[in-house]
């Protein structure tokens, strides 16, 4: 297949291929007017790059694509919604090929372009000028077109070769200098810390003076970068930046200057300075704002300034996942927002949560406490999320705990989740009544759950797939009876350390299709149930104790229990 594709594309870059490329542009031309920017502007991703769907669908609304009047139509969908049908009927016409789908919606998730099509979009993009892709042996090039709109960065160049001070969007698919740079600054940072921590012993003034000569030469040049974009491009509404790296000692005020920003994304970036500037209070106009940062400084905490309020027009925030404790954000003029990351009690304010009615997507990470909470009478405590469209609740608190009253209250008021995920200690799992009927995804992890979770997990009626992960329960004892998870396609259980005993009654989980055993070393055995699922399509059974696999595998004592079993896979078993 790659013998074919590389003499195809060999044979379109001939003149005699002009024929075959024709054909392969009617896809295009056959596009309604709606479809053809949207599929240009594909152009901007590398070969063989997986185009995450949330991402392209947030520049897509940010760039104008999708336009307000459609936003606005008689059918009440809002942007995102109409992006995402225009991205269907881009795979349906075979323009993408889909990577990844949603587990519980099976929407797509992420796709790829056929390097074919790409050439055939490029072509058209190259055709229009829709952007320019910059790399390291075109610079020069960039530096005599002033026009330019769109630069897409696939391999390190010198930024300040653009010249273009009517440029709308910078997207980086590379790091901001070449790796070598790089790995200078990480090497002169890790001394500079042996250093401070090494007080008082003696050193070689040569080397130190050295190591901070370089760094300061590095964080400079790093600066300059920074500050080239925010006083050259000022009518920038994308910059969003792909690959982590060093990115200077923190990010400069002159940010505020990019007033017309739609779309800002940090993520993965390092700075020494663990401070965000205040000016960020000026892009007023920011519908996607990802602030999920790295620093390089000792506690890994960042405090953002308490201007995100003013950002009334964002859709989509991604908060660091550690803030410090002086930072508390007020939120509740959000009332556009879709999605949420990273939210906790100790930064943010609980209350805020009720005005956000289109919130989609909520991760919670860290406490979350709820303030005024009526622990007697749980059903009086107002409802903390009053959003018909939440589908999606994460809740992370990797080194604490949560009320299960709290958690229970949260739950109540997210009747229309379809899928949940908790990494968090709770010991007992709220009552059915608190889960929504819709949840088709759930996770647990970490919970230490003292009951078997099954009795109430069994009673959802569209549950498709089940997690419980590195200690989500505790007990010795599990038990799924008859008749139970009737829709339930994908089972995994990881590193149940204490579990000794599954059973499974006849007749339960009809429709699994995959079952996962991975690191649950006190399981004598997988339950005789399973030689009733008939649809069973894959056993993996990785990291279990050799006799474990023995009575498992072909002319083992229990291998009649799966034999019906078309993929039986042992992995780290010996």
């Amino acid at each position: 297949m790659l013998w074919v594709s590389a003499n195809v594309k060999s044979y379109l870059k001939n003149d005699q291929g002009e024929v075959l490329r024709n054909v392969l542009a009617l896809s295009y031309d056959d596009l309604p007017p709606y479809l053809r920017p949207c599929f240009l502007y594909l152009s901007h991703f590398p070969e063989d790059y997986e185009i995450p769907v949330d991402r392209l669908i947030q520049l897509w609304v940010a760039e104008g694509i999708v336009s307000s009047k459609q936003e606005e139509g008689d059918d009440g969908q809002i942007a995102e919604d109409v992006a995402e049908g225009y991205l269907m009927e881009l795979a349906e016409r075979c323009m993408i090929q889909v990577q990844e789908r949603d587990i519980a919606t099976l929407k797509m998730r992420s796709f790829q372009m056929h390097d074919l099509m790409r050439d055939v979009c490029l072509s058209k993009a190259k055709q229009q000028k829709i952007l320019y892709i910059a790399d390291q042996s075109n610079a020069c090039q960039l530096s005599t077109i002033g026009r330019v709109r769109r630069v897409s960065v696939h391999k390190y160049f010198s930024i300040q070769c653009i010249k273009s001070p009517r440029l709308r969007s910078l997207l980086f698919f590379d790091k901001f200098l070449p790796n070598g740079e790089q790995d200078k600054i990480l090497k002169s940072i890790c001394l500079e810390r042996y250093f401070d921590n090494h007080e008082g012993e003696v050193c070689n003034p040569l080397v130190l003076f050295g190591t901070l000569l370089g760094l300061s030469v590095y964080v400079t040049k790093l600066r300059g970068i920074w500050k080239y974009m925010f006083n050259n491009f000022n009518f920038l509404r994308v910059l969003d930046y792909e690959r982590g790296g060093a990115a200077g000692c923190k990010l400069p005020n002159d940010i505020g200057k990019l007033i017309h920003l739609r779309f800002l994304r940090l993520r993965g970036l390092d700075f020494l300075n663990s401070s965000l500037p205040s000016s960020l209070s000026n892009l007023r106009c920011l519908q996607t704002l990802d602030l999920r940062i790295k620093t390089l400084s000792f506690f890994k905490i960042f405090h953002v300034p308490n201007v995100l309020w003013r950002m009334q027009q964002l859709r989509h925030l991604y908060l660091p996942k550690h803030c410090s404790p002086k930072t508390r954000l007020k939120l509740g003029t959000l009332r556009n927002l879709q999605t949420l990351v990273n939210f906790n009690t100790r930064n943010c304010y609980v209350k805020d949560l009720i005005n956000m009615a289109n919130i989609r997507e909520l991760e919670i990470r860290g406490p979350f406490i709820i303030e005024d909470f009526n622990t007697e009478e749980l059903d009086k405590n107002p409802p903390i999320i009053q959003s018909k469209y939440l589908h999606f609740l994460s809740v992370i608190n990797n080194k604490g705990s949560i009320d299960p009253r709290h958690l229970a209250h949260l739950l109540l008021s997210c009747e229309n989740i379809s899928k949940l995920s908790l990494d968090v200690e709770i010991r007992r799992l709220p009552e059915y009544h608190y889960l929504s009927s819709n949840l088709a995804y759930i996770k647990l992890r970490r919970c230490e759950l003292e009951e078997d979770p099954m009795p109430t997990l069994e009673k959802l009626p569209y549950l498709r797939m089940l997690e419980l992960h590195e200690e989500a329960f505790i007990g010795k004892e599990m038990f799924c009876c008859g008749q139970a998870f009737a829709k339930l396609e994908s089972l995994s259980l990881k590193e149940l350390n204490n579990l000794e005993e599954w059973k499974v009654g006849e007749g339960a989980m009809p429709s699994l299709q995959r079952l996962e055993i991975q690191k649950c070393r006190q399981l004598k055995m997988l339950p005789d149930g399973l030689r009733f699922i008939a649809n069973l399509q894959e056993l993996k059974i990785e990291s279990m104790p050799k006799t474990f696999k023995d009575n498992w595998e072909e002319g083992g004592e229990d291998f009649c229990k799966v034999r019906h079993v078309p993929s039986i896979i042992f992995q780290d078993c010996e």
